[in-house]
């Protein structure tokens, strides 16, 4: 089906090939200091463009509440965040938050995380300066006590990305277009090394 996909970035970097793409960019101050666009506003604007997907090139700052508004409002979407595992990635969207005011607090910010995010893949760099996703975990949208319980679905494992035993959370939505993702991962990957069974494959964040 056609989507309208529309793009927040602070520099055009993605340039994705789809039928309906609307790409916007941050725009800096003019000399007058007039004339500024950040991204918070980007991400603001998109809403009212009826996007069908929001992608925001990468959160680095109080833009990150904006989009979490975003996707809490029920509309889907995917960003890019630096962080030095999947689990610190979802830290840090629960703290990036916090700078955009004072009456932001972490007892709105973390719920709304573990409701809004499903899924985290991780990029890692090798010294060589390789890249592979060393990391597929899923938010479940459990939260007590200011605590998000992630769970591994892949993780890295002697050179490879193999099986943990976590699921992506709303498999209902995989089976109304035709994908028992439940059975696929139960028949096509099996957790491999008896270290990641070990670990159940659950993990918390604070």
């Amino acid at each position: 089906a056609r989507e309208r996909v529309v793009v927040c970035e602070e520099v055009f970097e993605l340039a994705l090939r789809l039928p309906d793409v609307v790409a916007m960019q941050t725009r800096q101050p003019s000399l007058e200091g007039t004339g500024e666009v950040r991204l918070r506003r980007l991400v603001k604007e998109a809403l009212r463009m009826r996007p069908d997907r929001i992608v925001v090139g990468e959160v680095r700052q109080e833009e990150c509440l904006d989009l979490l508004l975003a996707l809490n409002s029920g509309v889907p979407g995917l960003a890019t965040v630096h962080a030095n595992s999947a689990r610190d990635a979802v830290t840090k969207l629960c703290t990036l938050p916090l700078l955009a005011a004072e009456n932001v607090t972490s007892a709105f910010v973390v719920p709304t995380v573990a409701a809004t995010i499903d899924l985290v893949v991780f990029v890692d760099r090798d010294p060589t300066g390789h890249r592979a996703v060393t990391e597929i975990a899923a938010i479940p949208g459990r939260c007590e006590d200011g605590v998000i319980e992630v769970e591994s679905i892949f993780r890295w494992h002697d050179g490879e990305l193999v099986r943990a035993d976590g699921f992506p959370p709303h498999l209902d939505r995989f089976a109304r277009v035709g994908h028992d993702i439940a059975a696929l991962l139960a028949e096509r990957y099996r957790p491999t090394a008896p270290s990641l069974a070990a670990t159940n494959g659950h993990e918390v964040l604070r």
